[in-house]
C-alpha cells in the first residue's frame, strides 16, 4: 500500500525502468508489499524518476485500471525472465513480445536533416509497460550479466550492477548488505 503522503515507500528506487518495475514488490520486517496493488500505488510509481526520465517531457498516462493492468502484464513478463536468468525463456519472451507489440519506434529524418526516433503507441495506456519492456531489451543487449537479484535469499529486489568491477551482491549495502555482515559477525563471535 502506498505511503499516505504519496511518496514512494519502496526500499530500492532509481534502478533502470525494467528493474524499477520489478521492484514494485518487496519484503520488509512487516511482510510482503506490492506498490501496484492499487491505482493509487500506480500513481506513485508513475510519478517516480525512472518513469519520468523514460517517458520524457510528454504527458504521463493516466493512473487508471487500464494502465495498471497493462503494467502488471509487463511485470509478469519481466519477472519470468529475471527469475530464470535466461533471456530466451519462451513464456517470458512471448509475454514481453506481446507488450512490445503495442508500440514501435519510427525513425524519421527531421527538418534540420538530423535523424530522429519517435515512439508510437497503439494506446497511451500501454506506454509505461512498453517502455519498461523496451528498457529490458536495452539492458540484456548491453550487459545481461549485470542484471541481478539481491544475494539475500529473503529479498526479492533486483538491481543493475554498474560497479566498476561488477561484484555488487546486495540491493543495498545499507539494508541487505549490512544485515549479512551482522549475521557473519554474530556467527563468528557467538562461540566466544
Amino acid at each position: 500500500m502506498p505511503h499516505p503522503s504519496g511518496t514512494d515507500p519502496r526500499p530500492l528506487t532509481g534502478e533502470p525502468l525494467a528493474l524499477d518495475l520489478l521492484n514494485t514488490r518487496w519484503i520488509d520486517g512487516s511482510g510482503p508489499h506490492d506498490l501496484l496493488d492499487s491505482v493509487a500505488g500506480l500513481a506513485v510509481w508513475l510519478d517516480g524518476a525512472p518513469v519520468r526520465e523514460q517517458l520524457g517531457p510528454g504527458p504521463v498516462p493516466a493512473a487508471d485500471r487500464s494502465t495498471l493492468d497493462r503494467l502488471l502484464h509487463a511485470r509478469a513478463a519481466l519477472d519470468a525472465l529475471a527469475a530464470r536468468q535466461d533471456p530466451a525463456t519462451p513464456d517470458g519472451a512471448f509475454r514481453l513480445n506481446e507488450v512490445l507489440s503495442h508500440g514501435r519506434i519510427r525513425r524519421t529524418l527531421g527538418p534540420d536533416g538530423e535523424p530522429a526516433s519517435v515512439v508510437e503507441m497503439d494506446d497511451p495506456s500501454w506506454a509505461p509497460a512498453w517502455y519498461a519492456a523496451e528498457n529490458w531489451l536495452r539492458l540484456i543487449a548491453d550487459r545481461p550479466d549485470r542484471i541481478r537479484p539481491c544475494a539475500n535469499h529473503a529479498c526479492v529486489l533486483h538491481f543493475y550492477d554498474v560497479s566498476k568491477n561488477g561484484t555488487r551482491r546486495w540491493c543495498s549495502m545499507a539494508g541487505c548488505g549490512n544485515r549479512a555482515k551482522a549475521r557473519r559477525h554474530h556467527a563468528r563471535h557467538s562461540g566466544d
